[in-house]
């Protein structure tokens, strides 16, 4: 598989501290694969996949080191498009988050700010986003409804549909199912598995047996640091460092 993402020493800063959020983070991620990102909270998994769209670059006094190279290229090149990185990068929360608009202009509404004008692509691309969610079933009856009618797992789907709406390469979830219940979390943990066939996806997840079901590797992430990164059948049965083998069973986090 080819390198979609490479990471190069990356430290983060909040707030002008001399402290880092994230020290001296270096990994790949293939295209096409699933990451998962474990750790006990407030490790630096979510400050480190917001830096993966410089969606961290909004907090004030906040600063960055080293490098993230996208397709070989440097995100924080001066000459590197924001803007082109969003739309290449999508983001999906914990909390689905639908605009208070119809099912239907959930999806259109992005669409059309991303410069598509014509009616019949936009329906089409309406139809795919939401059968590539397996929502298209659920709610093609209804399109013309308010989303904030949807289930807490509907809305999740939804806001997947939308990211993936504007054919984005790479998907950064953070903890997108850890709002659901069990049959909404196992649709989303489903779903993940068919859109690698399409798209790079990085998840944040503090629960290990998703981690476990859904990723090709997972990075272990400790007080800042990336203790280890390998296979994810590696890291749960035979993990190189003694702290992750702690953590995953257990006996801290």
């Amino acid at each position: 598989m080819n390198e979609k993402i490479k990471v190069n020493n990356l430290f983060f800063y909040y707030n002008n501290t001399d402290k880092p959020a994230i020290k001296d983070i270096s990994l790949t991620v293939k295209e096409n694969s699933v990451l998962a990102l474990i750790g006990p909270s407030g490790c630096g998994k979510s400050t480190f996949l917001r830096c993966l769209n410089r969606m961290n670059d909004e907090i004030v006094g906040s600063k960055s080191e080293g490098d993230i190279l996208i397709d070989k290229l440097s995100i924080y090149d001066p000459k590197y498009n924001l803007s082109s990185l969003r739309r290449k990068v999508g983001m999906v929360f914990q909390k689905s988050n639908p605009f208070p608009k119809t099912i239907y202009e959930n999806i259109a509404y992005g669409l059309r700010i991303n410069g598509i004008k014509d009616k019949h692509e936009i329906d089409h691309t309406v139809e795919k986003s939401l059968k590539n969610t397996a929502l298209w079933e659920e709610v093609k009856d209804r399109l013309n409804e308010s989303a904030l009618g949807l289930s807490g797992g509907q809305q999740q789907r939804l806001c997947i549909a939308r990211t993936i709406a504007i054919k984005p390469q790479v998907i950064l979830m953070d903890e997108p199912a850890s709002a659901l219940d069990p049959i909404s979390t196992q649709k989303i943990e489903e779903l993940i598995q068919d859109l690698k066939e399409k798209f790079t996806i990085i998840i944040v997840t503090h629960n290990m047996q998703q981690a476990a079901r859904v990723s090709d590797e997972t990075a272990f992430f400790y007080m800042g640091d990336l203790i280890e990164v390998n296979k994810t059948d590696k890291i749960f049965t035979k993990p190189d460092m003694e702290m992750t083998e702690k953590y995953i069973t257990g006996k801290f986090g």
